[in-house]
Order: C-alpha cells, then sequence, then structure tokens
C-alpha cells in the first residue's frame, strides 16, 4: 500500500497554506501505519471527501458498503467525482467490499451543496425490501440524510444505479438516525422548524418506504414548542432494541451536557402525540445525566451480559450494560478529554456509571499530532461475531481502538490501528495570536463492523477507508479461527 506512514515525534515540517496560515505536518506520507493486533487488509481513497457513517450490508451474493459524507472544505468544496469527471457536492459513497482486500467504487451520489455540517449526507442506514413488512421485496432501501435539510430514502437494489423513492424536507438539521427493518419504525434525528432546539427525534412508520407516515414528534421537555426556560441539549442519536426489547436509548449532546435517556418504545409509539413536557416525559423509564464536561454521541446497549466474576454470586450473574460514547469537536486537546464509559443498567431506573476507557495521551503525544485527540463513536452492528466481546471505538488522531468487554467493569484495550496520512488528509487548525496554525493528522471518524468479522473505519480528513481485521491474541477474543 502507499500513503503510509509512522509518526516521528520529533519530526515536523513548516510550510505556508496561505496568507497568515502555518502548518506542521508532523506526520509523514510514506511511513507504514501504527497497529497491534490489527492488520489493514484493504483500502479506497472515496475520492478525499470527509467521511461520517459506514454501513455494512450483505445484498445477495455482495458485500456492499454504504458510507455517509459531510459537506466539501473552503478549499475544496465540491470534489471532483473521476467516474463523471464533474465536480460534485459530498453526498454517499457507494463501494462493494466482497473482496474486502479489493474494494471497487461503485458511485457517489451527490448530497446537499454546503461546506462541513452544513453540506453532504453523513447519516445512511440500509433496510432490505423483503425485511420491511410492506416494502417492495425485490427493494435494497437506503435511508440516509440530505445535509441538513431532508432525509431521503433510495433502492438501492443496483447500488451503481440508484433510484430515489421519497425525501422528507422542510428541516433545519439533521444528524444520526436509527431504522428498524423488521417493523419500518425509524427514529429521525431532525430539526423540525417550530421546536427550540436543533436536534430532536422524529418517528415515522417507514414500512412502506414509498409512503412515509409520521407517528410523533419526540424530545426532552423544554425543547417542544412553546416552552421556556433554559433549552436541554439537543439529541444526537437513538439506538432502539424494537419490539422484543421494548426500549429506545437515546444519546444527547457531544462534548458537554450528555444525557442518556432510557424510553418504553410502546409507549413513545402508541402514547399521546402532543408535544406537551407531561407527553414527551411519559415514556422515559430513566434519565442519566452526565458531567457538564462531557457528552453522549452513542448509547449502545447490551443486555442480559454474563459476569464472569459474578458467576456465583446469588444475584446479578448478568448485567445490562450501555456503553456511552463521547464526541471530542475541539482540535488539540482544547476542551475535557472525551472518553467511553459503561452504564450498569440492571436496575432500570438507577443507571450508574461502572467504568470508563480512554487512550492514554502520553502512549502517542495525541495532543501534539493535530486535530481533534478523544472518543467519538463506536461500531453499532450487534452481530454476534462481536456483540457483547469486543467493541471498536474511533478515536481521530488515535485511531481506532479495539476493546474487550467481557468484564464491562474492567475494559481492556486489546488492540489499535492508526492509518497513514496520504496526500490527500487535509489539515486541522487552531488559532494561535489570532491566526491560524494547522496540522496534518489522521481523524478516523466512525467505525462499523459486518458479520465475517472485518472492521471498516473511515476519516473525517479526506483519508478515505480502511478495512482491517484482528489478528493475533485479541482475534480470540471474539472466537475468531
Amino acid at each position: 500500500m502507499s500513503g503510509r506512514l509512522k509518526l516521528a515525534a520529533s519530526f515536523s515540517i513548516l510550510f505556508l497554506a496561505g496568507p497568515g496560515i502555518a502548518c506542521a505536518q508532523q506526520q509523514v506520507i510514506g511511513a507504514p501505519p501504527e497497529a497491534h493486533n490489527m492488520k489493514l487488509v484493504g483500502t479506497s481513497d472515496l475520492q478525499a471527501r470527509s467521511a461520517y457513517q459506514p454501513t455494512i450490508h450483505h445484498q445477495g451474493d455482495r458485500w456492499i458498503a454504504y458510507i455517509g459524507h459531510h459537506g466539501g472544505s473552503d478549499e475544496i468544496p465540491a470534489p471532483v467525482n473521476p467516474q463523471t469527471g464533474k465536480a460534485e457536492p459530498n453526498g454517499t459513497s457507494i463501494v462493494d467490499v466482497t473482496d474486502p482486500s479489493q474494494p471497487r467504487y461503485l458511485r457517489h451520489l451527490p448530497g446537499q451543496e454546503g461546506k462541513y455540517e452544513a453540506g453532504g449526507a453523513q447519516m445512511v442506514r440500509i433496510c432490505d425490501g423483503k425485511a420491511l413488512p410492506t416494502g417492495d421485496r425485490n427493494a435494497v432501501y437506503m435511508l440516509r440524510t440530505f445535509g441538513g435539510e431532508a432525509h431521503e430514502i433510495w433502492n438501492v437494489a443496483d447500488p451503481a444505479n440508484p433510484v430515489l423513492i421519497t425525501r422528507i424536507a422542510g428541516l433545519k438539521d439533521t444528524h444520526k438516525n436509527w431504522w428498524e427493518c423488521d417493523t419500518g419504525i425509524a427514529f429521525l434525528v431532525s430539526g423540525a422548524p417550530d421546536w427550540r432546539t436543533r436536534r430532536m427525534t422524529q418517528v415515522y412508520d417507514l414500512s412502506d418506504p414509498a409512503h412515509p407516515q409520521k407517528i410523533r414528534d419526540f424530545g426532552l421537555p423544554g425543547q417542544e414548542p412553546g416552552s421556556t426556560g433554559a433549552v436541554p441539549t439537543e439529541l444526537h442519536g437513538p439506538i432502539s432494541t424494537g419490539p422484543s426489547g421494548n426500549r429506545v436509548y437515546f444519546g444527547y449532546g457531544t462534548n458537554k451536557g450528555g444525557v442518556l435517556q432510557i424510553v418504553d418504545r410502546e409507549k413513545l409509539l402508541n402514547g399521546p402525540r402532543e408535544p406537551t413536557a407531561d407527553n414527551l416525559r411519559l415514556p422515559e423509564i430513566a434519565r442519566l445525566t452526565m458531567s457538564a464536561f462531557n457528552g453522549a454521541h452513542t448509547t449502545f446497549p447490551m443486555l442480559g451480559m454474563p459476569i464472569a466474576e459474578f458467576a456465583k454470586d446469588k444475584d446479578g450473574k448478568t448485567r445490562d450494560i450501555v456503553m456511552i460514547v463521547d464526541e471530542a469537536i475541539l482540535n488539540e486537546c482544547n476542551e475535557p478529554r472525551q472518553m467511553v464509559w459503561f452504564a450498569d443498567i440492571t436496575i432500570e431506573n438507577r443507571p450508574m456509571m461502572i467504568s470508563n476507557y480512554t487512550v492514554p495521551e502520553a502512549s502517542g503525544s495525541f495532543c501534539e499530532r493535530g486535530g481533534r485527540f478523544g472518543a467519538h463513536s463506536s461500531n453499532e452492528s450487534m452481530a454476534q461475531v462481536f456483540y457483547k466481546k469486543m467493541v471498536f471505538i474511533s478515536f481521530f488522531n488515535a485511531g481506532v481502538r479495539a476493546l474487550d468487554i467481557r468484564d464491562p467493569y474492567h475494559p481492556t484495550e486489546v488492540g489499535y490501528f492508526i492509518p497513514a496520512i496520504t496526500a490527500a488528509t487535509d489539515k486541522r487548525c487552531v488559532k494561535i495570536d489570532g491566526k491560524d496554525r494547522c496540522k496534518v493528522a489522521i481523524q478516523t471518524n466512525n467505525v462499523e463492523t459486518d458479520e465475517r468479522g472485518y472492521l471498516y473505519i473511515v476519516d473525517r480528513a479526506n483519508t478515505g477507508l480502511h478495512i482491517l481485521e484482528m489478528t493475533g491474541p485479541a482475534r480470540a477474543v471474539a472466537g475468531l479461527p
């Protein structure tokens, strides 16, 4: 592979990237990636587009990666698509990863014009039509955001030739949705124009994607139209356990004022829908308010976990756990450390933090590397290969981290991979005496896994997709051969 690197802590190149902008390129193009118990299998440059959510779907006899993108940058607001020869706003990359060592880029589907968080098509989820209650059995549906203004559903049965099915528009923001393929219920992170917050939840029945049916709006009391006083922190994203688990876990906040909210799904769907404070409180079972220092980007439930240490105890042999991942948003450690937290919710109305994890800063001088350092997100697949055994955390300039969580009271790092920068890797800047000081560093943004045991990480700073697999003793943690 080309474009690999290893950080040389004492190596720094200064050059000018524009008037008043000094860039310190502390990582070196051409050196290898940094890794432990992980191996690089394959890469795609994703047309040098800033990437957010990867979703991997087993589609017939193929495996397809659908990857959402942030908007463009100031320097390149609309990168050129080599397949069309045209400049296109960042949107969705569709990549055939059937052979993970040779990913094949199939299609770029442009999103909303705009830069950074204001454009692109960050979020993507996939459901087979044959799984949805009333979908077209021959269709494969892609739910994606369209910048901040809409949610869209496309038929990607032919992933190289998507067909737009419907659009839910008129919003002021969007973000990290959840879609139940067996029921069609979707929890859409939206910005309803009359609500007092940038992001809340719109619950839709998308069991027939061609005919979306809105169920209700939902959020924290104080966010609803007509309320007064302080506005609670905005939603980041939900994860539902569906009708069998009857719970939805909402994460609010990113890098401060985080909230884990546990909600009764049936009451949310079938309770009174008028957005009054009492009606918003009705489905809530519990709320864990975090420190003002930390947010709740991802709230990942792992219920009924057997705990080996407690095997001989009369009670509590199994525990219900939610992993809460913060999001670092400021470059070069200009905020409190954003981390990973584990909450025991076995006594559901009394959730309790039991452990945490962070990458030690000194292990790679990460505050000096440039860009963000801290947690961002986890894989969200509940496939048996890793679920309740191992999780993967994107940590921006510290790459992706593999945690053995079989004992969630003592999570243990068992592997990591920090990709190499390339010529496409974008700079990240901080203000020093009123001027931009910029550095080039990897920014591993999001991570997902598939049922085969491969990891997929994507980069916020335009470095593309890296497909990985576990090696060494860490592979045994997941029970992989």
